[in-house]
């Protein structure tokens, strides 16, 4: 049976969705082992072992919280050699693909990113050209590094039970003092929204809120949906730039994205198209996110979403 490895960067008493889907998609093609990028307790490594994970590898004398991602980048490549896997499942952030470039590097292998399907040879399904086509790829030599769009993998319908444990091993990591350090953070306000990579459903404005989230915002929290945005309205200081979804923010492949005032360039299709449902809204009849989309919506998204938010919440109620 191929010896496959998953990345979990932040460990968690409850892990996140993205991490039940790579330890899932794991469990399909091998037997799964995790590879720890910060510490872990027994109730996070119960959790994990019930998602999935046969055992676990983490560095000898823990992982510097200040350290960037040299150590862990030390500690996945020592994984790979110490176990002989196949693959490496990554999350598709911007830590798993730096830590997949690095160790790939180390490794004489190669890359594949922003995957959404993996069969049993190792054979990825992806897209490329920002969004425009999906291939196949496959690495010819050395483990494969793969990293995983959020969303991409069906889990269970039900948990799994509890389980105990599965065995810890620890990697000497030898000399990694890291050439740059962590010197402040700051946590950031959290929405109670669900996070934007991995939320099921999202509702993003764009240029054609002239300023104004609310109405989305609105209709996001009527869906339990994430709040996403497009560069335009990141740039003009009306959301943070942690909402933005594109080629140069955050991709996203929810079960439904719904894009308001927003024209649907390039670069934004690319970090979206992949959503299994696209509705879009917008002034403009020759928007090119019409193109894309499954719904069209040609009208003032100040009256379109506030009315989609009311028979939403009487629908629930």
């Amino acid at each position: 049976m191929s010896n496959i490895l998953v990345y979990i960067h932040a460990p968690a008493p409850v892990p996140t969705k993205s991490q039940r889907e790579l330890l899932a998609l794991a469990a399909s093609l091998g037997e799964v082992h995790a590879v720890l990028g910060g510490p872990a307790d027994p109730i996070a490594l119960e959790a994990l072992t019930s998602a999935g994970a046969n055992g676990f590898y983490t560095a000898a004398g823990g992982i510097d919280p200040a350290a960037l991602l040299s150590p862990a980048v030390c500690l996945l490549t020592a994984a790979v050699r110490e176990s002989a896997a196949t693959a490496v499942l990554l999350p598709n952030s911007i830590e798993g693909r730096e830590i997949a470039a690095r160790a790939a590097v180390r490794l004489d292998s190669g890359v594949i990113t922003d995957a959404i399907e993996v069969d049993a040879e190792l054979l990825v399904t992806k897209s490329v050209l920002a969004g425009s086509y999906t291939v196949k790829a496959q690495v010819t030599r050395g483990p494969a590094l793969i990293t995983l769009k959020p969303n991409s993998v069906q889990l269970p319908a039900h948990e799994t039970a509890s389980a105990a444990a599965a065995p810890v091993r620890e990697l000497e990591l030898g000399d990694n003092a890291p050439a740059a350090r962590i010197t402040g953070t700051r946590p950031r306000t959290s929405s109670g929204r669900p996070a934007l990579a991995e939320a099921r459903f999202v509702v993003a404005g764009g240029r054609g809120v002239d300023g104004d989230f609310s109405a989305v915002e609105d209709l996001a929290d009527a869906l339990g949906a994430a709040v996403g945005a497009s560069r335009a309205a990141t740039d003009a200081g009306w959301i943070d730039h942690s909402a933005q979804v594109g080629q140069t923010g955050t991709t996203v492949s929810p079960q439904l994205y719904i894009s308001a005032g927003i024209s649907g360039a390039i670069q934004q299709k690319a970090g979206m198209q992949s959503a299994k449902t696209i509705i879009a809204i917008n002034k403009d009849p020759d928007a090119p996110v019409f193109e894309i989309a499954d719904l069209g919506i040609v009208g003032d998204l100040t009256q379109v979403l506030p009315q989609a938010a009311a028979e939403i919440r009487r629908r629930k109620a």
